[in-house]
């Protein structure tokens, strides 16, 4: 059934799945910690637009008055917080749902599963257009003349 496996070559493949699996911890940190800055710059960058175009009612709307039945910034973080679990909740039941409508049991099995459900991407090895970029001009300049028809000379 199954062939043996050289102990030695299961430890070589033990040490590197601990490396990818600090890898990918690293990865998955540096990535949460961008999503996290960035969400805080634009509440804050919406907070600052609004209380700049009408300051009078942004500041009526921090504390609670008696024609306010909830101050604004209260209401606001509650509709962040509901907000929030809605999309955690949803994005994972979504997830969770593809995953045991695929059958797998394991990320390996998923990955093979979707493999064979989804069109196959072609390697790009080795490039068949360019690779490296002077700059965000060039880039653009590439990006807007790429896919068209005239020889570039």
């Amino acid at each position: 059934m199954g062939a043996a496996v050289d102990p030695e070559n299961r430890l070589a493949a033990l040490e590197l799945s601990e490396e990818e699996r600090k890898f990918r911890f690293r990865a998955g940190a540096f990535l949460a910690s961008v999503g996290a800055t960035a969400a805080v710059a634009g509440f804050s960058k919406a907070i600052m637009t609004a209380k700049k175009s009408d300051p009078k009612y942004f500041d009526k709307g921090l504390h609670a008055s008696l024609s306010l039945h909830e101050a604004g910034t209260s209401l606001a973080l509650r509709a962040l917080g509901w907000g929030t679990l809605y999309a955690i909740l949803g994005t994972g039941t979504i997830c969770f749902g593809i995953w045991k409508l695929s059958g797998a049991k394991d990320m390996k099995e998923f990955r093979e599963s979707m493999g064979r459900a989804f069109p196959r991407v072609p390697r790009n090895d080795p490039p068949r257009s360019r690779t490296e970029f002077d700059g965000l001009t060039d880039l653009m300049q590439y990006l807007s003349t790429w896919g068209s028809t005239k020889d570039e000379n």
